[in-house]
Parts: C-alpha cells; sequence; structure tokens
C-alpha cells in the first residue's frame, strides 16, 4: 500500500499526459491521420521494400525506385536484434502523432525528477516543454525522426545527473536506455545538438569539481557514463554501421569531385557554408522566442478578411473568395530565411519565468543551461554572426555534416523551461528571502514588459517591414499591395506584443499574489499550468491543428495513379523513369510507382547528384540513355501529365568495344559529354588491377536480365569472346556482390556511377547480390550489447529491491 501511494501521483500523472496528448489531436480517435509532407514523401520512397517486405517476409535493405537504386538504411529498413526499437515501440503507444506529443511529456518529467523536483513542478515543467511551437510544428510536416530524438533528449540529460550525483545503477541504467532510444530515433543531427548540450553540462559540473576537490568522483561518474554509452551504440550498432557506410556514398561525403558544372571549386567533403547556414536565424527574429508573431508568424499566414492585403486584394479586381485565398496563405513572414513554416514560440509567460530564475539561481544549474542557450542561440544566427560559425564549421568535428543551422534552437527550447521550472522552485524556498524574490520580479517585469512597451511605441521607428519577398510583389501586384501587406505584418507585431505582454502581467500578478502570502504553491502551479497552456497552446493551434487531419486511406496510399502512370507500368520490362512534371530531386511521387531517377531524401547518393547537376538538370539525352530512362512524365499545356516513351535508352546491360581511363573523379564526370557512352566506358584507373586493360567485342554476344528483385538481379549472357559489360545499375562497393556461375567475382565502377565487369566466353548466369556485411555485424553488436544492457536492468532492480528489504 505504501509502494501504491508512492506511485500513485505519477501514474496520474502519466494519465495526464495521455489525456492531453490525445485532446490536442483528438482527430486520431476518429480514425484520421495527420498530413505530413514529409512522411508522405517518405511513403513514396519506402514503398518498394514495404511492398517486397510484405510479399517475403524478408528485409531488401536496397530500393530500385529512387536515385536510380540506394541502400533503405535511412528509409526505415528492419534489422535483426534491435530490442530497442521493441522497447521504443513499446513507449510509443499512442496514435500518431499523440506519441510523440506523450514522448515529449515523459522524457522531460523524468530529466525533472531526476533533479529532485516534486511530481507537481514536474508536470508544469513537462506542458512547458512539450507545447513549445516548434515541436508541435515539426509533427505537423512530419519530422517524426526529429521530434522522437528530441523527445528523449531529457531523459539522456536525467541519466547523466544521477550518475553525477552518485546514483550510480540508476543514473546508469537510464541513461544507457534513453541514449540507446536516443539514438535509435535517427536523427544525428539532434543527438549532435545534444551532444553539445551535455559538454556545457559537463565542463559546469568539471569546474564545480574542482573547486570542491572532487576531480576523483567527477572521473569516475564520467568513466561509467562512457561505459553506458557505448553500450547504447552498441545496441544500435546495425543503423550506426549502415549509415557510416552510407554516408561516404552520399552527399554528405566525398565524391571525390573537385569542380562544380561551371567550372568553379567545389567543397571536396561535407557540406558547404551557404547550403548549412541557407536557414540562419536573423538577430531581431530571435524575439519570436517571446513575441510569435513579431516577424510575422510564418510564409504562409493567416491574416483573415480584415486585413489590408484582403482589402488591397479587393480594390485590385480580385473576388472575394481569391481575395480570402490570398490573405489565408499570405506572405506575413519578413525575416531572412528562404521560408518558415511557423515561429520558434516559447512562451511568453515561460520565458517570463526563465529571466526570473536567472536571478534567483545560483551555480552550476545556471550557469551550464545560461551557457548552452546562448551558445544554441548564437549558433542559430548562422550567416548573420558568421565568426562562430565559421569557426565551427572549420574546426568542430561533424558540424559541418548538418544543415539548417536554426535546429540548434532545439537546446534553448529544452534549456528554457528548464530553468523556468527552477525559479518556481526557488519562490517556493523558504531559506530564499522575500526582499530576494521581490527583486528578481521587479526586475523581470521591467525587462520583459519593458520589451513589449518600447514595440509598441517604436516599432515604426526600429522596423520597415520589409520582406525579402517583397520586391517580387511589388512587380507582380504593385506598391499599394506591398503597404497594405506592411500593415498587416504591424499589426500582427502589435497583436501578439500584447498578448505577451498580458501573459508578462499575469505571471507576475500569480506570483505577486504568492508573496502577498493570498493563495499556495498549488495555486501558483495551477495557475502558471493554465497560463502556459492557453499561451502555448494558442498559438500552436494557429500552425497544428484538426484542419490538418484526413481520412487514414490518404496517408496509406497518399499517391494516386495518373493515365501517365498507367500506360508506363503496362511495361513489364526494367527501366527508369524521369518525372519532368515536378521537382524532380526533391518528389517520391515518381519512386511510389515506378523506379524514378528522382526522390526526396536529406542525404542522395553523391554521385547521382553530381549526375544530376551535370547533365540530368541539363537534359543530356546520353546520360539519360545510360541511366536507362525509358520513360518521361511531362506536363501538359492542360495541366495534366502525359508519358513520353524513349526508344533510345541502351536498357539494363550492353557490351563496350572500348574503355577510357581517366585519373581523377573530375576527368570521369567530364569524360561523360566526351565519348560515346553506348562503345566506350569511362572508368578510373584505380580499377585497372582488377578489369585488365584489354577489352574484347563481339557484336552478336548477348546480356539479358532473366530474373530481377531489390536485393537481386540475373542476367544470362552468350558471347564467343570475353566482353566487358556496363550495368545500368548504381555502383556500391560495400554490399553488392557479384557472380558468375555461382562462382564471386569482382567488378568495378563505371561511367562514374554504374557497374562494370568482365564477363567470360560462353553460356553464362551472372548475378548481382545485395549482401551487406554491415548488418552480419552490426545486428551480432546489437545482440550482445542489448542482453548486457538487460541484465543491467534486472541487476539493478534485484539490487533495489534488496536493499529496500534490507532497509525495512
Amino acid at each position: 500500500m505504501v509502494n501504491l501511494k508512492r506511485f500513485l501521483p505519477h501514474l496520474l500523472v502519466l494519465a495526464g499526459f495521455v489525456i492531453i496528448a490525445l485532446a490536442y489531436f483528438n482527430p486520431v480517435l476518429q480514425g484520421k491521420e495527420i498530413f505530413q509532407s514529409d512522411i508522405v514523401q517518405y511513403i513514396g520512397m519506402s514503398k518498394e521494400q514495404s511492398d517486397f517486405r510484405a510479399q517475403t517476409g524478408e528485409e531488401p535493405y536496397w530500393t530500385d525506385s529512387a536515385f536510380g537504386g540506394m541502400p533503405t538504411y535511412q528509409l526505415g529498413a528492419h534489422y535483426p536484434h534491435n530490442y530497442i526499437k521493441k522497447l521504443d515501440d513499446v513507449l510509443r503507444f499512442l496514435p500518431r502523432p499523440a506519441d510523440y506529443l506523450f514522448l515529449y511529456f515523459i522524457g522531460f518529467y523524468i530529466l525533472l525528477l531526476c533533479l529532485k523536483l516534486d511530481y507537481k513542478l514536474a508536470f508544469l515543467g513537462a506542458l512547458a516543454f512539450g507545447f513549445s511551437t516548434y515541436f508541435i510544428i515539426i509533427l505537423g510536416v512530419g519530422h517524426n525522426a526529429k521530434a522522437h530524438a528530441i523527445a528523449y533528449m531529457p531523459a539522456v540529460l536525467g541519466g547523466i545527473i544521477l550518475i553525477f550525483r552518485s546514483r550510480f545503477i540508476p543514473g546508469f541504467i537510464l541513461l544507457s536506455l534513453a541514449m540507446a532510444l536516443e539514438i535509435g530515433a535517427n536523427h544525428f543531427q539532434m543527438t549532435y545538438y545534444l551532444l553539445l548540450l551535455v559538454v556545457c553540462l559537463g565542463i559546469a559540473y568539471l569546474i564545480d569539481a574542482f573547486r570542491k576537490k572532487m576531480l576523483p568522483h567527477y572521473f569516475k561518474a564520467i568513466g561509467i557514463m562512457v561505459v553506458a554509452v557505448i553500450l547504447a551504440i552498441g545496441a544500435n550498432a546495425t543503423n550506426l554501421l549502415a549509415t557510416q557506410e552510407y554516408t561516404s556514398f552520399s552527399t554528405r561525403g566525398d565524391t571525390g569531385l573537385t569542380i562544380n558544372p561551371d567550372g568553379s571549386p567545389k567543397t571536396s567533403s561535407g557540406l558547404d557554408f551557404e547550403y548549412i547556414t541557407s536557414y540562419s536565424y536573423g538577430i531581431p527574429e530571435t524575439l519570436n522566442l517571446f513575441i510569435p508573431r513579431f516577424m510575422g508568424g510564418s510564409s504562409q499566414e493567416d491574416i483573415g478578411k480584415d486585413s489590408e492585403v484582403y482589402k488591397a486584394l479587393l480594390n485590385l479586381g480580385a473576388s472575394p473568395s481569391q481575395a480570402a485565398d490570398f490573405a489565408e496563405n499570405a506572405p506575413a513572414y519578413w525575416g531572412n530565411q528562404p521560408y518558415v513554416g511557423a515561429p520558434a514560440y516559447i512562451g511568453a509567460s515561460v520565458l517570463f519565468l526563465f529571466i526570473f530564475a536567472l536571478f534567483l539561481i545560483r551555480g552550476r544549474l545556471k550557469w551550464w543551461i545560461a551557457g548552452a542557450s546562448i551558445l544554441a542561440l548564437l549558433l542559430s544566427w548562422g550567416k548573420n554572426f558568421s565568426f562562430l560559425t565559421e569557426f565551427f564549421i572549420d574546426y568542430v568535428p561533424l558540424y559541418d555534416k548538418f544543415r539548417a543551422v536554426t535546429s540548434i534552437q532545439v537546446i534553448i527550447e529544452l534549456c528554457v523551461p528548464l530553468l523556468a521550472v527552477f525559479g518556481l522552485y526557488k519562490l517556493f524556498n523558504k531559506v530564499e528571502k522575500d526582499e530576494v524574490k521581490t527583486e528578481a520580479l521587479k526586475w523581470t517585469t521591467i525587462i520583459t514588459g519593458g520589451l513589449c512597451v518600447l514595440f509598441l511605441l517604436m516599432k515604426s521607428v526600429l522596423f520597415d517591414f520589409s520582406g525579402d519577398s517583397d520586391s517580387a510583389l511589388i512587380q507582380q501586384l504593385g506598391i499599394e499591395f506591398v503597404r497594405a501587406l506592411k500593415e498587416d505584418r504591424k499589426s500582427l507585431l502589435v497583436s501578439d506584443t500584447l498578448r505577451s505582454l498580458v501573459f508578462v502581467i499575469l505571471s507576475a500578478g500569480i506570483i505577486v499574489l504568492y508573496l502577498k502570502k493570498k493563495i499556495s504553491d498549488k495555486i501558483v502551479v495551477a495557475g502558471f499550468a493554465i497560463l502556459f497552456l492557453v499561451d502555448l497552446v494558442g498559438v500552436d493551434r494557429r500552425y497544428v491543428n484538426n484542419e490538418d487531419f484526413v481520412q487514414a486511406r490518404q496517408m496509406e496510399q497518399p499517391f494516386q495513379k495518373t493515365e501517365a502512370d498507367r500506360q508506363i507500368l503496362q511495361d513489364t520490362s526494367r527501366y527508369r523513369v524521369f518525372d519532368l512534371s515536378g521537382s524532380t530531386f526533391s518528389s517520391s511521387r515518381a519512386s511510389y510507382f515506378h523506379n524514378s531517377i528522382g526522390g526526396y531524401h536529406g542525404a542522395k547518393p553523391g554521385r547521382m547528384q553530381d549526375i544530376f547537376d551535370f547533365y540530368v538538370s541539363q537534359n543530356n539525352m546520353e546520360v539519360l540513355n545510360m541511366l536507362n530512362i525509358k520513360y518521361f512524365i511531362v506536363p501538359t499545356e492542360q495541366g495534366g501529365v502525359q508519358a513520353q516513351q524513349n526508344p533510345d535508352a541502351f536498357g539494363n546491360a550492353w557490351y563496350v568495344e572500348n574503355v577510357q581511363w581517366v585519373d581523377s573523379a573530375n576527368e570521369e564526370i567530364l569524360a561523360l559529354k566526351e565519348v560515346d557512352l553506348q562503345n566506350t566506358a569511362v572508368i578510373n584507373n584505380k580499377f585497372k588491377d582488377m578489369l585488365g586493360e584489354n577489352v574484347g567485342f563481339n557484336a552478336d554476344a548477348k546480356i539479358n536480365l532473366v530474373s530481377e528483385q531489390p536485393n537481386e538481379l540475373v542476367y544470362r549472357t552468350s558471347s564467343e569472346t570475353d566482353q566487358l559489360a556496363v550495368f545500368s545499375e548504381s555502383y556500391y562497393q560495400p554490399g553488392w556482390q557479384a557472380y558468375i556461375d555461382g562462382e564471386p567475382v569482382p567488378h568495378v565502377q563505371a561511367d562514374y556511377v554504374l557497374r562494370a565487369m568482365n564477363i567470360p566466353a560462353g553460356d553464362h548466369t551472372v548475378t548481382f547480390r545485395f549482401e551487406p556485411e554491415v548488418i552480419q555485424t552490426g545486428s551480432s553488436i546489437a545482440l550482445a550489447s542489448s542482453v548486457i544492457i538487460g541484465l543491467v536492468v534486472l541487476g539493478g532492480i534485484f539490487y533495489g529491491f534488496r536493499r529496500k528489504n534490507e532497509e525495512e
């Protein structure tokens, strides 16, 4: 009974989290699913592997449906002995995306409990964290892996803090499990940002340990953490090793190319500065954290029929319905980023408590949270604070592997509610003098309220409300329209500044009432819970609400066949499709039905991206033929699409008469426009020992594809002489193994992206089979690590019960 009473509050909190998550995403209770644009693209990319898995019960680990062929390691591949994934499935028992909101809540709740806060404050902090606008927005668009990784960040920090506080066994268990789940979420950019946050935490504890002469304890704790993290890495070994292998093949790796299509120098590894910083937070835009539509909100903001834009469009001759449609998606955002789906709003009431806490809290907690927040903020400015960004790109390992530097604000969105809740903890602390609390409240109110008053009074002096897209809008709709748009932007700033000012006053009022002994600490917690929900949910619902949900079938089958698709699918041979009706390399629609040359992925095959940049984007038919593009999907004047057959595609494989040997990737890609690709293979000299220099040729020789699966291709060959064959398949050396009559043989890279191999004279069966050793190696490590973690968990539970019995 005692144990039940002890755990009952936590069980009630968990039930509350379930109810709140389902209430926010209530259409899931009707069987609906949220329409997530990125998940639609993912479904298109993974359709072939999903169908193969359903039909055979096997995992292909390769798909032909996108970019001419690529591994499925980053497309939801299923790995043997992935027990962490099974644990994750248990934790995500709610319908999506309510499951991720629940994970946000529970992860932050665990962190605050590890910091010895009582369950009521932990519940309050979880609400502030979970409803942070950015976290809800990414669920709306389908950045599920990012949300997944963010949700486990707090629990990882909780495990680290327990170990630092000498709670070695529970800390080890929590850290190993949470870190394994964090890595398993498979969003390495978020995990990398977590690492930066942990470094800030570690530095704060190191300084504290040095001052207190506790360095041996500090390094003992670090050693325990290292073991826990190694086990977490081991439990995810398959995915990590596979991802590492694919990285060198992808746009995140080095293809060897050092020139751009125009001949200018190209970054040889990682991502270049402009690409990394294309989404950089503007310095004034930082105020979006406090005032949601400080810079207009989003690039497609609903400003309503009362807007000046609506009136201006009517004056220009638009119909009421046309004006209303435009006003629902107005370019209200006037910052410098290319596109913004919503502001990264943390909450005026949450930020109020954060600043209040800065005045009250002393010691390492304050400094690692504040330090990490400032670092994240400066890095989120990207090219607007180029000195620091360039330093990190040039000298901090792996930083140049990630783009969209604004994403690092997830650290701020974790740290601010964390310290904010400790502000209330300090408020309730009887040791702290009321005079100190009153002084902190005074300055917090002056700072936050003063900012609001400043912007209300000086808005027209400080800002001109001009956006980067305004010049184009002037050309399209005229100067008067843009003037109207600026007025609407100004109105949005005013209305949301007043909104934030109200929450500042209400927050200050609650604390004043508490300090005057008018209300209890429970009423304070309840009051702020209401403020947080009204404040954050009110903004969240502007951008993610019930209107974003559709019938489940629409997400399960997001693409419908066109007449062009039906026409192409009548051809049962093996070929590729080039979809010219949309954004070829940013859409998986064609991949849903066909073997496509395009697709949608954050890390495309690097050499295929090079081929696209140099030749495909220029409609170079020789290269398109080499890639076996037999059909084009092209737009019609009537707004539809139609299929066009290419009779000159080279087919699945062909024999060549000659080889043009080259010394570098630059020579290799440039040679593609100089040679007759159907008769000459372009091959790097590094493969000469494997291939030999002599190339025979017999015009009557035959090579035909007789069997195909994503992970296996079988050809029949017949020739009177030895031949060199080129296969219109992506070269991926770590996994594809070639066989002739069952015996393994080498094959090489040809024509920059394809495969080639010597075929001896006679009749033979040539087989390519995808047999990635990395899966076998990784799954063995994952099994061993998972067993150790399981034993530690069981041992920890046994030790806990034994200790409790001894105490009783």
